[in-house]
């Protein structure tokens, strides 16, 4: 079920909501997973039992880990259930990619399994390590109540696609939490302001970008307006959902780390990861970098760790080799700066914005290829490799389409939308306008999505693939 859908606005989300609010505190855990199950069995039920396997060894386990604490069974058991994970992950996600490629290599015909991918499983199979691991540690104890700890698992707010919470972040919630009309206001306005986001602007631009691939007139100028369209495309898209699963978790009564801080003003590719899917890379730094040794060994060996940490980011997103390459151009990335240019691009004022805009639009090229092959091609096509036309009517044509999409896309991407809201905030007189417009606005954006949806338009989600 997607968030950007009519049953999910106004058939589960007000059902779930009632049943929520009018049962006692001690049940409400048991009702938000229930609600999960069948949020995540919607499409797919037979999927249910993979996730139902993985949140029970990861409750079971995670007992046997804090009772043996110290103790060598412990250091076994967390062992184990890191395998069981992973198995299941790597079964489901990555085995027809290493037949095919094992197939490449020996000249074999194995038959591929051609297994469908459940949906959420990179998340919830992350979110079961790390509380594996941070059970072991002692940084948090194992949950006993089976339902607590599937209901933080399963939370449908951030199942498909994150943010990744971790156990410790939202222990004391999952035990005693408070709910006040106040949050839950904060709440609907996030969810409402991310949903705006997926549906008219991320769901636009992905129109654009299947046009350009549908399109036989393609010049060098289509081929900039289709880069430039996905990267935004994806930034709204993802960041939408984030906005929606910070807000649903908000009304539920959790605080759900943030995910994206405008990562496209970022100086430099090592601020844009510390900006971007910020779930995702403070969980392979503290899960994989930092056990590695992080920095804190020799250089070939650190240089080693970032080459790991970043061809498991790109596998991570996709079982193919165009999300390995992505993995290691930024590792090349990352490295180059921290051993000779990030003193120098932190002394510039435009041209490190461009170089971080250029490589994360590159990297986006090769991130949605369907192959290494189309990516280079594509680049290639990019930079006047292909002896294609400089423009074409089409090309042209849609640029000016789309022109106003691209720019309330770009402008929104930046944090000048906030702070001229922040500025209106401070004048009492142009702060009570927004008191009242702000309702009336919010009304208007959930009618026009919702007309969006009747009509049937374009409304793909990117992360379920992963």
């Amino acid at each position: 079920m997607l968030f950007s859908s009519i049953p999910f606005l106004y058939y589960f989300i007000p059902c779930t909501l009632i049943l929520y609010f009018a049962t006692p505190k001690s049940m409400k855990n048991g009702i938000l997973f229930l609600a999960s199950l069948f949020f995540y069995g919607w499409g797919e039920p037979k999927y249910l039992v993979i996730m139902l396997v993985s949140i029970t060894q990861g409750y079971l386990f995670g007992l046997l880990i804090d009772k043996y604490r110290n103790r060598k069974r412990s250091k076994l058991f967390l062992t184990v259930s890191i395998i069981l994970s992973l198995l299941l992950l790597g079964y489901f996600k990555y085995a027809d990619f290493f037949i095919r490629n094992f197939n490449a290599v020996t000249g074999l015909s194995l038959p591929l399994l051609k297994i469908a991918l459940p949906i959420g499983i990179s998340f919830y199979t992350f979110q079961i390590l790390s509380y594996a691991l941070d059970v072991y540690q002692g940084k948090v104890s194992a949950q006993k109540n089976y339902i607590n700890l599937a209901a933080y698992i399963s939370m449908f707010p951030q199942l498909i696609a994150g943010p990744i919470v971790r156990y410790a972040d939202i222990a004391p919630q999952l035990e005693n939490r408070e709910h006040h009309m106040e949050d839950t206001a904060m709440g609907i306005r996030r969810f409402l302001f991310g949903l705006s986001k997926k549906i008219l602007i991320a769901n636009i631009l992905g129109e654009l970008v299947s046009i350009f691939k549908a399109s036989n007139e393609k010049s060098i100028l289509f081929f900039w307006i289709y880069a430039v369209a996905y990267m935004l495309h994806i930034y709204f898209d993802f960041s939408g959902y984030s906005d929606m699963a910070i807000g649903l978790g908000k009304v539920f009564g959790f605080c759900f780390p943030e995910n994206f801080n405008y990562p496209y003003i970022s100086g430099s590719i090592t601020e844009f990861w510390r900006r971007w899917h910020i779930s995702l890379g403070t969980w392979f730094r503290d899960y994989l970098y930092i056990p590695l040794g992080g920095n804190k060994v020799s250089r070939p060996r650190w240089i080693l760790n970032i080459f790991i940490v970043w061809v498991a980011t790109g596998l991570w997103h996709g079982a193919a080799w165009n999300f390995v390459f992505w993995g290691i151009l930024f590792a090349i990335l990352l490295m180059t700066e921290k051993l000779w240019f990030l003193p120098l691009l932190k002394k510039m004022n435009v041209l490190n914005h461009i170089y971080v805009l250029l490589f994360v639009l590159i990297g986006f090229v090769i991130f949605d290829a369907s192959s290494l092959s189309e990516a280079f091609s594509s680049i290639a096509a990019m930079f006047g490799g292909q002896k294609l036309p400089l423009v074409t009517f089409d090309s042209l044509y849609y640029l000016n389409s789309y022109a106003i999409i691209l720019i309330i896309a770009v402008i929104g991407a930046t944090p000048f939308p906030r702070k001229l809201i922040r500025t209106l905030e401070a004048n009492k007189y142009t702060n009570l306008l927004l008191t009242v417009g702000e309702p009336i606005l919010l009304i208007f954006l959930l009618t026009l999505c919702t007309a969006f949806l009747i009509d049937g338009s374009f409304n793909p989600f990117l992360y379920f693939r992963f």
